[in-house]
């Protein structure tokens, strides 16, 4: 009778169930409970005397038999809850990305439209009016007819422009300033004052009355109110009558009934037209500058048709403030649409025939939106080289894991295939076995990710819901990573085992040769390197379409590792004869060991290339964004601080400099004197166009020193060596030459020969002694520096300090001798520099690469320990049974696994190394580093440099961890019993 197979493939067949020790069973309760099992005894057949039981029903071995998946969970918990870990914590990373990406880039858009200028932000309407009467207009310009075309005109803006109705404005005002006409007014230079007349909706809501009443009037009694900052600079109070010029001639009277206090000066009401708030001193430049008053007379909405009568050229305005709490990063390509169809499209037709006339639309808003978009799509393709080194990092990881359950299960699925169980039928179990533990893991990530990764202003985050972020990037970022730890188990165990194999053959990197495929495939993955490498050269990573140039430090690491695995054996053969020479038996043994490892071991090796190839790259991107900071805050200040006055050519008070120098934490101290606008002459003659640059008088010493400390075009101080005549003494000595050092345009134009210089300082001839691109004092790009002893009219303007300065100290120092100058910081200065969210966002993303990259190197050298870990201790404890000791035993296993790190550690330093300067012409951090500080571009940019610490502490710490990890696998294994690992047939 033939034996029947098993119906399911992981059940064994009967010959290998014992039933007894051989004797022939006597009576149906001794019979075997299967028909057709054999005993183990004598090999005779039972053939019992009495029935045997009938078989099970399908349905009841259905019944009978525990389900795959609830049993092999059961059977590992442990495997099935790291496995769980890791898809928690990787799907989590996947799906939060996304999330943080829209997150910041959305903060980035509102962030640069509300901490715009007001009067770039906001978006005006205005039309002249005709000449005519007031009363011809008087109804037309009414404040009940205005307020009406204004909402017709906001209800024509398109989406997604809304504006904010409490900073909403409209009126009349005067275009052309009109001179006040009473002599009782204020002439600080003899020079009439003059007023802007306006009459903005709302006043009462935005200005408490202090003085006086409102203002009321009409259309022929104009009636007006000024601010208290107004009321006190011209002498007006309520009562005053300012008289200005009207169209025919004669004079328009203005009757001043209140004085008024703003509320928020900086509000979009106030500051769009600041004359509106403050009055201010206007130069009026001529042979010798002279300045008058500007100011504003807010008239009532009533008398808004009285403007007509006035010489001002008066329009009608309507301003509009616009919001951006609504706004998110996806809406940038529909608000700019929409703005250029306001300023020239087909909403500009619409809000002209609403208005009538000829209106003009004013708004830097789309500027706005450009340079956000500017800085964003320079940003993001520096973000997608830290997202797609770890997004590799990430995968390798998980195909290690998958790896690693393979590893355990070989002599498993090897005996099942042996069997006659099918592949498809071992695939989807374990498939099932994954997706149990898979699925669950990342649906969890995913709600993680949307619930701590909140929109601005804390929103939910569905789609369609305002401010919301979309679902569907997290959700496929999630999905892949579930998809990856799920199919990575059996597609790996179903090529391993296609074929039936037997056991015993070797599988070690020493003998292992390299398959055909694997060849085509390195040499693949060679060019795209190359390939990505040359085009982020040529092209920059700006093109944010373009994968393969943000994937080049990944290509980089994949072909360095490739390198290594190849190259692996030979240092191992090498060191093999020496070792054998040692007298112990623990360094030949670890290498033979180490040589004997399997050829699978690729992974773990790859791994720690890519976390270790993208934690150099991250930091050198973050150090070169520092480095550039840190210069373009120095150059700012020139030194850690500088004293300067809030005015130009302001001369130091008399102590200030002795009174500094005593000051905590000063170490040195460059007085310089600095004039604007000096004309030059050229060696050209009078044929060259004219130019100016400041002239700067220095100490040579103490300049030279800061210009050496800072790096800004050093010099030696002999070389502005003093010609030993200056002060009032040399006022009529002007062909007395002075050595001057000079930025590369002006030393063109000056040429080689000396030409006389006429200055505020004194009237001399120059010579080009020294070229340098950059000085201390001068963030300018054009500059003449010379010996400030040379000068005729001697007077240090700043103070440029060196030192770990006391801010409050420094500053006190100053208040207590002059209120008239100011102290800037470096380390304010720098913290400037990182205003913008897409900054600091983007900077958060490579500082989570980076931490990413270190947690996954962690696990990868915990999954490769882990592989063999089995092997290990049965090898320590077979090797403990021939005298070798548990020192002996730790310094084994550490020996073993050091190779590898070490391989990997010198293969990630090398090729974060090299994949710096390769990738360095094609990234430029600037906008990243000091993109709220743009005029900042003669720092040369902020090239991406290779950052030593960057480089050997993660090299140096995968090392240590492995050899910490390895010996506390051997502490470990010599603290438990010996007698598992020696038995004999032990499935170990």
């Amino acid at each position: 009778m033939p034996r029947p197979r098993s119906s399911r493939p992981d059940q064994p067949s009967g010959s290998d169930r014992p039933s007894g020790s051989g004797d022939r069973p006597t009576g149906p309760k001794d019979r075997p409970s299967r028909t057709g099992d054999r005993s183990s005894g004598s090999g005779d057949r039972s053939t019992g005397t009495g029935d045997r039981p009938p078989a099970p029903s399908p349905a009841a071995a259905r019944s009978a038999s525990a389900p795959w998946v609830r049993t092999r969970l059961r059977t590992a918990p442990r495997a099935a809850a790291a496995l769980a870990l890791l898809v928690l914590v990787t799907a989590y990373l996947a799906a939060a990305l996304p999330r943080a990406v829209d997150r910041y880039e959305t903060e980035g858009l509102r962030h640069g439209i509300a901490s715009a200028a007001p009067r770039d932000s906001v978006l005006e309407l205005t039309a002249p009016l005709p000449v005519a009467t007031p009363s011809q207009y008087a109804e037309v310009l009414s404040p009940e007819a205005l307020r009406k075309r204004s909402d017709e005109l906001r209800a024509l803006l398109p989406d997604p422009i809304r504006t904010d109705p409490a900073q909403t404005a409209h009126g009349v005002r005067t275009v052309a300033r009109l001179e006040g006409l009473d002599p009782w007014l204020p002439r600080p230079d003899g020079i009439s004052p003059q007023f802007v007349l306006s009459s903005p909706s709302g006043l009462d809501r935005h200005a408490t009355l202090r003085q006086g009443r409102a203002a009321a009037g009409g259309p022929l009694r104009p009636e007006a109110v000024v601010t208290a900052k107004t009321a006190e600079a011209l002498r007006l109070k309520p009562g005053a009558v300012v008289h200005v010029p009207s169209r025919n001639g004669e004079r328009v009277a203005v009757t001043v009934t209140g004085v008024v206090e703003p509320h928020g000066p900086d509000a979009p009401y106030w500051a769009v037209e600041p004359l509106l708030r403050a009055p201010a001193l206007a130069p009026l430049v001529g042979d010798e500058v002279k300045y008058f008053w500007q100011a504003a007379l807010l008239l009532s909405p009533d008398s808004a048709a009285s403007l007509l009568a006035t010489a001002g050229e008066p329009e009608v305005f309507f301003r509009y403030a616009p919001t951006a709490g609504h706004l998110t990063a996806r809406d940038t390509d529909r608000l700019s649409a929409a703005l250029h169809s306001v300023g020239g499209g087909p909403d500009l037709v619409e809000l002209t025939r609403a208005m009538g006339g000829n209106p003009t639309v004013t708004t830097g808003l789309d500027e706005i939106v450009d340079a956000y978009r500017s800085m964003r799509d320079a940003i993001d393709p520096v973000v997608a080289v830290a997202v797609f080194g770890i997004g590799a990092v990430a995968a390798l990881v998980l195909a290690m894991t998958g790896g690693l359950f393979v590893a355990r299960r070989d002599a498993e699925l090897a005996l099942l295939r042996s069997r006659g169980a099918s592949l498809t039928g071992i695939g989807l179990r374990l498939l099932g076995e994954t997706s149990a533990v898979a699925v669950p893991a990342a649906a969890l990530a995913l709600g993680l990710a949307v619930a701590t990764v909140r929109p601005p202003g804390g929103g939910s985050g569905a789609v369609g819901v305002l401010g919301g972020i979309p679902l569907g990037p997290s959700l496929l970022a999630a999905s892949a990573v579930a998809l990856v730890a799920m199919l990575v188990l059996p597609l790996r165990a179903v090529v391993l085992h296609r074929r039936p194999r037997l056991h015993g053959g070797r599988d070690d990197l020493l003998t292992a040769r390299p398959s055909r495929r694997r060849t085509v495939l390195e040499l693949t993955l060679l060019v795209l390197a190359v390939g990505a490498v040359v085009s982020l050269r040529l092209r920059g990573a700006g093109d944010s379409g373009d994968h393969l140039v943000s994937a080049a430090p990944v290509l980089v690491g994949l072909i360095a590792a490739m390198v290594l695995v190849r190259v692996y054996p030979l240092p191992l053969r090498w060191l093999g004869r020496p070792a054998r020479r040692l007298r112990g038996a623990v360094g030949p043994l670890a290498l033979a060991r180490a040589g004997r490892s399997s050829s699978t071991g690729m992974l773990p090796l790859l791994a720690l290339v890519l976390a270790l190839t993208t934690a150099a790259f991250g930091g050198s991107v973050l150090a070169g964004v520092a480095d550039a900071r840190d210069r373009a805050a120095l150059l700012s200040t020139g030194g850690d601080a500088r004293i300067d006055g809030s005015v130009e050519w302001t001369p130091l008070p008399a102590g200030l400099t002795e009174t500094v120098r005593g000051t905590t934490g000063v170490r040195d101290l460059a007085p310089v004197q600095i004039e604007y606008g000096v004309a030059l002459p050229s060696h050209e003659g009078t044929i060259a166009r004219p130019m100016s640059a400041p002239l700067v008088g220095v100490e040579p010493a103490s300049y030279a020193r800061l210009a050496e400390r800072t790096g800004f075009g050093p010099f030696p101080a002999e070389l502005l060596a003093s010609t030993g005549k200056g002060g009032e003494a040399a006022t009529a000595d002007t062909g007395r030459v002075l050595p001057a050092i000079a930025s590369p345009s002006v030393a063109e134009r000056l040429g080689r020969e000396p030409l006389e210089v006429v200055a505020a300082a004194g009237t001399f001839r120059v010579k080009v002694v020294g070229v340098r691109a950059a000085t201390p004092a001068l963030p300018g790009e054009n500059f003449l520096l010379v010996n400030g002893a040379d000068l005729t009219r001697r007077a240090a303007t700043a103070l440029l300090v060196t030192g770990p300065v006391d801010g409050a100290a420094l500053r006190g120092a100053v208040t207590a001798r002059t209120d008239a100058f100011r102290v800037t910081l470096r380390s304010e200065e720098r913290a400037g520099y990182v205003d913008s969210p897409l900054q600091a966002g983007a900077e958060r993303i490579y500082l989570g690469a980076i931490g990413a990259g270190a947690g996954y190197a962690v696990v990868a050298v915990l999954l490769s320990l882990a592989q063999n870990a089995p092997e290990r201790t049965a090898l320590l404890a077979r090797l403990r049974t021939m005298g070798l000791t548990r020192r002996q035993g730790r310094r084994l296993l550490g020996l073993e696994a050091l190779p590898q790190a070490v391989l990997a550690a010198l293969g990630g330093v090398l090729a974060g190394w090299a994949a710096v300067p390769l990738l360095a012409p094609g990234v430029d951090l600037f906008r990243l580093a000091l993109a709220t500080a743009p005029g900042l571009a003669r720092i040369d940019g902020a090239p991406l440099r290779a950052d030593p610490w960057s480089l050997l502490v993660p090299a140096l710490a995968v090392v240590l961890l492995t050899a910490l990890a390895a010996a506390g696998q051997a502490w470990w294994a010599g603290r438990r019993g010996s007698i598992k690992e020696l038995r004999a047939g032990d499935a170990r």
